[in-house]
């Protein structure tokens, strides 16, 4: 994409609340032109189906989003028992039905209880895990038979915010905070097949990541190339923790040097080094007592 003439885009994270019906991809598309620049990336997706935050780092920011992506999440949803679909989501194809008029309000405590805490998942068959290569969806839209391996998550919440029950269905209302790669359609597939009548998420909204909150998002118009976006040493001091360094301390880490004697300074790694005058230098890690910079930020250019 050319920039038009005219100043580089400030780097920064962009907080996005995200519409439903368009993919994570679409809303990348829609911020580089905006702001006129492809160096623009997202920190974790969302389905076309679900709403909610999205972090969109844009320029140098964007070296920002490894350390973004494994935060924790938090999300609302609906989830419908007594239908099942092949995506385990209202997007998909219905497989099954059965009435759910028997579930009772314990019995669904008792799942929801199995489903907390650290456990093992198996993800949706119609998720971007790449198998041999490949998106799981794209095998299992091509008609393929697709196993995934369960793999450790931790929902630290599974609460009930409402339930609502009629035409042999039962909609609960929950809010999740889980560890990055938990899949909520999977959490829903999960409690309706262990009460007996399947289940399904009707609606799904990403609420935070981190520290990070969907009620500070903008909207994604076409003025977004105007939205306000949080300075790379805001984000890396409110994911990682800050380290305040002397301009000759910047000047040896941006050169590569490490910092003697410097990893008691600061209570844990890695750290945002933090110039005097507020830029983020890099990312520090270890280097036995030293501290040495794992991720150089560009300096800003004019």
């Amino acid at each position: 994409m050319a920039r038009a003439n005219g100043p580089r885009p400030a780097a920064g994270l962009l907080l996005v609340d995200k519409p439903q019906g368009i993919t994570s991809h679409d809303v990348v598309a829609r911020v580089r032109r905006g702001f006129g620049t492809r160096k623009v990336g997202h920190a974790g997706t969302l389905d076309p189906m679900a709403t909610g935050l999205l972090l969109i780092g844009i320029e140098g920011a964007t070296r920002l989003l490894t350390f973004l992506v494994g935060l924790d999440k938090t999300y609302t949803a609906t989830i419908r028992l007594g239908v099942s679909t092949d995506s385990d989501d209202a997007d998909g194809t219905v497989t099954a039905t059965a009435s759910a008029d028997g579930v009772t309000d314990a019995a669904i405590s008792a799942g929801i209880a199995a489903l907390t805490g650290d456990i093992l998942q198996v993800p949706s068959t119609v998720s971007a895990i790449k198998v041999d290569g490949k998106r799981a969806y794209d095998l299992a839209r091509a008609g393929e038979s697709v196993e995934l391996k369960s793999r450790p998550v931790t929902v630290s919440r599974f609460d009930v915010l409402d339930t609502r029950r009629g035409d042999g269905v039962i909609d609960l209302d929950v809010v999740v905070d889980c560890t990055s790669g938990t899949y909520i359609r999977a959490l829903a597939r999960d409690l309706g097949a262990a009460l007996g009548v399947g289940g399904h998420l009707t609606a799904l909204r990403r609420s935070a990541i981190g520290p990070f909150l969907v009620s500070d998002a903008v909207a994604l118009t076409d003025g977004i190339g105007a939205a306000p976006v949080l300075t790379p040493a805001r984000v890396a001091t409110d994911v990682l923790g800050a380290l305040t360094v002397t301009e000759q301390e910047a000047t040896d880490l941006r050169h590569g040097k490490k910092l003697a004697g410097a990893a008691e300074r600061v209570a844990s790694l890695p750290v945002a080094a933090i110039a005097p005058d507020g830029s983020l230098i890099g990312v520090l890690e270890r280097r036995g007592a030293d501290l040495k910079s794992a991720m150089n930020m560009p300096e800003e250019q004019p």
